[in-house]
Protein backbone atom coordinates (compact mmCIF):
# COMPACT_ATOMS: atom_id res chain seq x y z
CA UNK A 1 0.00 0.00 0.00
CA UNK A 2 1.12 3.22 -1.06
CA UNK A 3 1.89 5.96 2.15
CA UNK A 4 -0.77 8.31 0.76
CA UNK A 5 -3.23 5.38 0.63
CA UNK A 6 -2.17 4.52 4.19
CA UNK A 7 -3.04 8.19 5.50
CA UNK A 8 -6.31 7.93 3.30
CA UNK A 9 -7.11 4.21 5.22
CA UNK A 10 -6.24 6.54 8.45
CA UNK A 11 -8.40 9.44 8.15
CA UNK A 12 -11.30 7.20 6.24
CA UNK A 13 -11.38 5.22 9.20
CA UNK A 14 -11.13 8.28 12.12
CA UNK A 15 -14.22 9.58 10.02
CA UNK A 16 -16.38 6.51 9.78
CA UNK A 17 -15.74 6.32 13.82
CA UNK A 18 -14.21 3.00 12.91
CA UNK A 19 -11.51 2.79 15.78
CA UNK A 20 -10.26 -0.76 14.81
CA UNK A 21 -9.91 0.41 11.32
CA UNK A 22 -7.37 2.92 12.64
CA UNK A 23 -5.28 0.99 14.97
CA UNK A 24 -4.89 -1.14 11.83
CA UNK A 25 -3.03 1.31 10.22
CA UNK A 26 -0.44 2.16 13.10
CA UNK A 27 2.83 -0.22 14.65
CA UNK A 28 2.76 -1.70 17.80
CA UNK A 29 5.40 0.56 18.67
CA UNK A 30 3.58 3.49 17.81
CA UNK A 31 4.61 7.08 18.97
CA UNK A 32 2.47 9.36 19.11
CA UNK A 33 2.56 13.34 20.06
CA UNK A 34 -0.75 14.96 21.67
CA UNK A 35 -0.83 18.51 20.46
CA UNK A 36 0.29 21.16 23.13
CA UNK A 37 1.00 17.38 25.28
CA UNK A 38 3.80 14.85 25.39
CA UNK A 39 4.83 11.42 23.28
CA UNK A 40 2.90 8.64 24.36
CA UNK A 41 4.07 5.09 22.78
CA UNK A 42 2.68 2.04 21.70
CA UNK A 43 -0.92 1.07 20.24
CA UNK A 44 -2.44 0.50 23.50
CA UNK A 45 -2.24 4.37 24.88
CA UNK A 46 -2.78 5.23 21.42
CA UNK A 47 -6.06 3.49 21.78
CA UNK A 48 -7.08 4.54 25.17
CA UNK A 49 -6.17 8.34 23.80
CA UNK A 50 -8.91 7.79 20.55
CA UNK A 51 -12.07 6.16 23.43
CA UNK A 52 -11.10 9.53 25.74
CA UNK A 53 -11.66 11.70 22.38
CA UNK A 54 -14.32 9.72 21.05
CA UNK A 55 -15.88 10.29 24.69
CA UNK A 56 -15.39 14.12 24.70
CA UNK A 57 -15.70 14.72 21.03
CA UNK A 58 -17.54 14.35 17.75
CA UNK A 59 -15.13 15.42 15.39
CA UNK A 60 -15.55 14.91 11.24
CA UNK A 61 -12.42 16.01 9.17
CA UNK A 62 -13.19 17.40 5.53
CA UNK A 63 -10.61 19.08 2.80
CA UNK A 64 -7.85 16.28 3.82
CA UNK A 65 -4.79 16.77 2.03
CA UNK A 66 -1.83 14.41 1.61
CA UNK A 67 1.84 14.90 1.37
CA UNK A 68 4.27 12.39 1.46
CA UNK A 69 8.21 12.68 0.55
CA UNK A 70 10.09 11.20 -1.86
CA UNK A 71 11.36 7.80 -0.23
CA UNK A 72 7.63 7.14 1.20
CA UNK A 73 9.17 7.73 4.66
CA UNK A 74 7.20 10.48 5.74
CA UNK A 75 3.96 12.30 5.23
CA UNK A 76 2.03 15.44 6.60
CA UNK A 77 -2.09 15.87 6.07
CA UNK A 78 -3.37 19.01 6.25
CA UNK A 79 -7.47 19.45 7.09
CA UNK A 80 -10.47 21.07 8.34
CA UNK A 81 -11.77 19.50 12.36
CA UNK A 82 -15.43 20.14 12.17
CA UNK A 83 -16.25 19.03 15.91
CA UNK A 84 -19.08 19.47 18.29
CA UNK A 85 -17.58 19.10 22.36
CA UNK A 86 -19.60 16.49 23.88
CA UNK A 87 -17.71 16.34 27.55
CA UNK A 88 -16.07 18.63 29.46
CA UNK A 89 -12.17 17.17 29.21
CA UNK A 90 -10.23 17.87 32.32
CA UNK A 91 -8.83 21.42 32.26
CA UNK A 92 -10.61 22.96 28.99
CA UNK A 93 -13.79 24.87 29.51
CA UNK A 94 -17.01 22.97 30.23
CA UNK A 95 -18.65 21.36 27.28
CA UNK A 96 -22.03 21.47 26.33
CA UNK A 97 -22.53 20.71 22.64
CA UNK A 98 -20.83 23.65 20.83
CA UNK A 99 -19.73 23.27 17.43
CA UNK A 100 -16.14 24.23 16.44
CA UNK A 101 -13.93 24.32 13.20
CA UNK A 102 -10.50 24.57 13.09
CA UNK A 103 -7.41 23.81 10.58
CA UNK A 104 -5.30 21.16 11.92
CA UNK A 105 -2.30 19.11 10.63
CA UNK A 106 -0.31 16.00 11.54
CA UNK A 107 2.98 14.57 10.35
CA UNK A 108 3.49 11.01 9.90
CA UNK A 109 6.82 8.84 9.63
CA UNK A 110 5.65 5.51 8.29
CA UNK A 111 7.68 1.72 7.79
CA UNK A 112 6.77 -1.73 6.70
CA UNK A 113 3.18 -0.06 5.47
CA UNK A 114 2.65 0.81 8.94
CA UNK A 115 2.10 4.25 10.61
CA UNK A 116 5.05 4.14 13.31
CA UNK A 117 4.92 7.92 14.40
CA UNK A 118 1.75 10.95 14.23
CA UNK A 119 2.30 14.07 15.27
CA UNK A 120 -1.13 16.56 15.80
CA UNK A 121 -1.13 19.77 15.40
CA UNK A 122 -3.92 22.67 15.89
CA UNK A 123 -4.28 25.99 17.28
CA UNK A 124 -5.59 25.24 21.06
CA UNK A 125 -6.35 28.94 21.50
CA UNK A 126 -8.52 29.47 18.95
CA UNK A 127 -10.33 26.16 19.39
CA UNK A 128 -10.73 27.54 22.87
CA UNK A 129 -11.98 30.81 21.90
CA UNK A 130 -14.48 28.77 19.66
CA UNK A 131 -16.17 26.99 22.30
CA UNK A 132 -15.81 29.53 24.88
Amino acid sequence: MSPSDLIARYYSAFNAKDWDGMLACVSDNLSHDVNEGGRRGGKEKFAAFIAHMDECYDETLTGLAIMVSPDGSRAAAEFIVNGVYKKTDDGLPPANGQEYRLPAGAFFEISDDEITRVTTYYNLQEWIRQVT
